[in-house]
């Protein structure tokens, strides 16, 4: 005999994965504001923005899945950091189901300590230039 409740699998029913919401807050940057929605490219274009703004598994509220890993990359050589900056920003960006491809990386070092890097997002409703900058 266990002490463990006996469970009726007929009773629960298997729960699909939801889509991703295409409809989510609009943020103003410019004006530190949340309001109205946004939706298909403005949406995926304010997704990248956070993405590349939230330092991954540093904030409880996102999965481990949300976010790019940069602090890391402080003190590291620059040979070393320019690859991985590709590689983390195309890790980070891909789990979106909209977006289909990250590349076209271009990488400006000329100020010390810190690289802007320019790549474009190819999503299911076109192109997208995005651009960040990551201090090392």
């Amino acid at each position: 005999m266990s002490l463990l409740p006996e469970i009726d699998n007929d009773e629960y029913t298997e729960v699909e994965d939801s889509k991703i919401v295409e409809t989510d807050y609009r943020m103003d940057i410019e004006n530190k504001n949340i309001g109205a929605f946004c939706t298909g490219i403005d949406s995926i274009k304010q997704k990248i923005y956070k993405i590349l703004n939230t330092e991954r598994y540093q904030h409880i509220i996102y999965s481990w899945d949300y976010g790019v890993e940069f602090k890391d990359l402080i003190g590291e050589p620059e040979e070393y950091v320019v690859p991985e900056i590709e590689r983390r920003i195309k890790e980070a960006l891909i789990i979106d189901e909209r977006i289909e491809s990250v590349n076209d990386f271009e990488f400006d070092t000329t100020t010390k300590g810190s690289i802007v890097v320019s790549f474009t997002v190819g999503t299911i409703y076109g192109e997208i230039e995005a651009d960040t900058e990551v201090n090392y």
